[in-house]
């Protein structure tokens, strides 16, 4: 996609605070990617490329991946993963998978054995522990499944150890509430795509349009509302968020859909771990 339709590529630096982060993850480098769409149309092979060469840049510890690879069919994977394989990061890659790597037929397979077949390990309801026992990762099944179930996963950790969880879609950290999660990180919104400076993604504001059209209407032209069912928390679109002790981080994205992204920039996150 035309990067005047996509935005330039942007690197966003957050220090996140951890209660009782071990002295030996002091400092800890984790890297961010989220929301390919790799299809040929959604992301350019030139702002991939930039994004690959600033992540090993950067000389992460861990490089961690959440979920829509693919946009529609999944042979797209297989060329994503011969870029995608020059990634380094000095404790390994790990993913997980969205709602469009799930959606059709032996998607989750093939998706699934790409990225294993270049050393990314993808986290299904799963731990993990690249970083050692003291932070757990978590890896869930997207939302949308008929396996996403976080009370199996999740009771599996003492309440005392921190963790990092990984869940596509952001509208889990209201369930996820009910654990504790030093950080969650999400994608699936593309941070909302356009955003009006200052306010606020603008489909927070189409959202509360379309609930004033009758329903009628709205089943007549289903394109109406159609857009408005990939969140229920239009305000976790992007960026970093408090659920009481809980942190979120959504990250935008490096895909996009047309009509393009509108003050909202594709992204790359880099986060550095601190104690407290």
């Amino acid at each position: 996609m035309h990067w005047l339709l996509s935005g330039p590529l942007s690197i966003e630096k957050l220090t996140v605070n951890i209660t009782g982060l071990p002295a030996s993850l002091q400092g800890k480098k984790l890297v961010q990617l989220s929301d390919f769409h790799y299809d040929g149309l959604r992301l350019s092979q030139e702002m991939l490329e930039k994004a690959i060469a600033l992540i090993n840049e950067a000389e992460p510890d861990l490089i961690l991946l959440t979920g829509d690879y693919i946009t529609d069919e999944p042979a797209p994977i297989h060329q994503l993963i011969l870029r995608l394989k020059y990634l380094q990061s000095r404790s390994g890659i790990y993913a997980i998978l969205g709602n469009h790597d799930i959606h059709y037929k032996n998607a989750k397979t093939e998706v699934t054995d790409a990225l294993t077949s270049i050393g990314i390990h993808v986290l299904w309801n799963e731990i993990a522990y690249p970083l050692g026992k003291e932070l757990p990762l978590v890896g869930l099944a997207d939302y949308w499944s008929r396996e996403f179930n976080p009370v199996p996963v999740m009771n599996q950790l003492n309440p005392d150890t921190p963790r990092i969880v990984l869940s596509h879609n952001p509208d889990t950290a209201e369930i996820l509430q009910a654990w504790r999660v030093d950080l969650q990180l999400s994608g699936h919104t593309h941070g909302g795509q356009i955003v009006i400076p200052g306010i606020g993604p603008a489909m927070f504001f189409y959202e509360k349009l379309i609930e004033k059209i009758p329903k009628k209407m709205q089943r007549r032209f289903p394109f109406l509302s159609e857009n408005v069912s990939v969140i229920s928390h239009w305000e976790w679109a992007q960026g970093f968020h408090r659920l009481g002790k809980n942190q979120l981080y959504v990250n935008r994205g490096l895909g996009t859909y047309l009509p393009g992204r509108l003050f909202c920039r594709p992204e790359v996150t880099i986060i550095t771990l601190q104690g407290e």
